[in-house]
């Protein structure tokens, strides 16, 4: 499983121009499920997601999770973080689950990190997404559950 995550003041997102999903002063996750993923994996990610220090503290050091600032967050599914392009130019996208395995490992992610979160929103599994954000810093760091980065 892997994930970007971006430290935001706002992010949106729309789905044939209607907002589905928001976060305010947070984290925007970009969430890719590949063959093989478990629930631990999306269990891991979330934790990691919510704690990861990237926000500033008091003396202006990232030593503050979106969880201490209180933060929300808004996830998008996006299989095409499994993307390999290393041949060719056209990416292969063979290691991302298929749909009905990644829509469940996807939904167990975003509950995990309710878990952690007050406030968790989504986008909407497999549709044409339009996403809006201002990236603070810019911070934007990458995660993968296997550890590969």
């Amino acid at each position: 499983m892997r994930a970007v995550v971006q430290r935001v003041s706002d992010a949106s997102v729309a789905v044939r121009g209607e907002t589905v999903g928001r976060a305010e002063k947070g984290i925007l996750v970009y969430l890719g499920v590949a063959s093989g993923d478990t629930e631990r994996d999306a269990a891991y990610l979330a934790e990691k997601a919510a704690m990861l220090r990237i926000f500033e503290d008091a003396e202006g050091k990232m030593n503050r999770s979106a969880a201490d600032e209180g933060g929300s967050a808004l996830v998008i599914s996006q299989f095409t973080l499994l993307a390999d392009a290393r041949k060719g130019r056209r990416p292969s996208y063979s290691d991302a689950a298929a749909p009905e395995l990644a829509k469940p490992l996807y939904e167990c992610f975003v509950e995990a990190l309710r878990e952690h979160l007050g406030r968790v929103e989504t986008g909407i599994f497999q549709a044409e997404m339009r996403v809006s954000y201002t990236n603070e810093g810019p911070v934007t760091i990458l995660l993968d559950s296997k550890k590969l980065f």
